[in-house]
């Protein structure tokens, strides 16, 4: 069953545009992942600083294995200078199942 993956970080200010490049080098790496559907970028009307990745895949296991790769703990390894506390991680299943 498809999952999707929330990805939310808070950038400190002036950090935009550095975080910015590090969010699509790591889309264009998950791009070629097995079980990668899709994802889009939200930045908060609300609170600028706040940027929420939406992705989505056909497994979560298939979203553990490029969360745990190295490619990926080096992108985000690079982002801990840009950002103000952790980075928050939520999985979601499409639809609801009927009990």
């Amino acid at each position: 069953m498809a999952v999707k993956i929330l990805i939310k970080r808070q950038i400190k200010d002036g950090n935009m545009q550095a975080a910015s490049r590090l969010l699509i080098n790591s889309r264009k790496g998950a791009m070629s992942q097995p079980g990668y559907i899709s994802s889009e970028t939200m930045r908060s009307l609300d609170d600028p600083g706040q940027v929420v990745v939406v992705s989505m895949w056909q497994r979560k296991e298939d979203w553990q294995a490029w969360k745990n790769s190295q490619e990926r703990e080096s992108i985000q390894a690079e982002f801990e200078g840009y950002l103000e506390g952790p980075v928050q991680y939520e999985h979601y299943s499409l639809g609801l199942q009927a009990d």
